[in-house]
Formats: structure tokens, C-alpha cells, sequence
């Protein structure tokens, strides 16, 4: 009896300090990316504003498990992605995954029309709850997500410059 009261005050002392320090973490986390290129905003602006264009740039969109139903509409596996908003510079979309993890993706175009380098950044927003798993988890976001972006962005600017 007394061995599964600790186990339990154990557990207890362990969730508790898991959420302090998840406290300590902040609330959204923003993992960011950015690439120049060689070539002038408008050159760039059709390959990221059209869910259709993205599979010739972003790894694992030629997947039977990727769905794309519209320029502004695609399930990406079990993600669904939502193009929001698209202006002459920005293009925003909505990725809410199956488990309800919700990230707003920002695509940024930084130059005008005339000059011939234009740098792309690209940047996953997302809030977080107060769980400690979740919170602590998130440590790992720059890691996975920003590996994935520089990748993809690498991709988009050697398309973009050969044309």
C-alpha cells in the first residue's frame, strides 16, 4: 500500500513540476524561415498562392495521401490546409490537423516587382494550451518544422531561378 501511495505522489510532484516549467514556456510558438532569390517577386508569387502549384516545391505533396481539391483546398494526409488570404505579397493558409492542432502558415514576398531579389520567408504559427506535454513538446518545433521548411524553400528558389 505504502509503494502505491509514492508511485502516486510521485506522479503527482511530477505533473506538477512538468506544468511549472511548461508555464515557464511561452504560449505560441513561431518557427520561421526565410531564403533570397534571384528573380522578381511576380516570378515567384504563382508557385506559393495555388495549393496545386505547391507539389513541384514542397516534399511529400506527390503522395497518394495528399488530396488537393481546389487552388485554395487540399488534405495533406490527415492535415487539412486552407489558403485564407492571398494579396500581392503575403499568401495565408490554415493547417488543422486530425488531432485539432491548429497552425496559421505565413508565406511572405520581400522586394518589389522590379527588382530581381526577392526574399522569401515562410513562418508556422501556432498556440498552444497549458499541458505540459504539449508545451514542452513544442521545443521540438524549430527542429522538425524549420529542417522541413529551409528544404522546401531550397526547392521553390532552384525552380524559380532556372526559369
Amino acid at each position: 500500500m505504502k509503494l502505491i501511495r509514492l508511485a502516486v505522489i510521485s506522479l503527482a510532484l511530477l505533473f506538477i513540476v512538468a506544468s511549472l516549467i511548461g508555464a515557464l514556456l511561452p504560449s505560441t510558438v513561431l518557427v520561421s524561415r526565410a531564403v533570397n532569390m534571384n528573380t522578381t517577386r511576380d516570378s515567384v508569387m504563382p508557385y506559393i498562392k495555388d495549393i496545386r502549384q505547391w507539389k513541384v516545391w514542397i516534399e511529400g505533396m506527390q503522395d497518394s495521401s495528399v488530396k488537393i481539391y481546389s487552388s485554395t483546398n487540399a488534405h495533406l494526409g490527415a492535415t487539412i490546409v486552407n489558403i485564407t488570404q492571398v494579396s500581392d505579397s503575403t499568401v495565408i493558409s490554415s493547417w488543422i490537423a486530425r488531432s485539432g492542432n491548429f497552425q496559421i502558415s505565413t508565406l511572405r514576398l520581400i522586394g518589389d516587382s522590379v527588382q530581381k531579389v526577392t526574399v522569401v520567408q515562410w513562418q508556422f504559427e501556432q498556440k498552444l494550451k497549458w499541458y505540459p506535454w504539449e508545451r514542452l513538446g513544442s521545443m521540438m518545433n524549430d527542429k522538425i518544422l524549420g529542417t522541413m521548411m529551409e528544404k522546401n524553400l531550397n526547392s521553390l528558389k532552384l525552380l524559380v531561378e532556372k526559369k
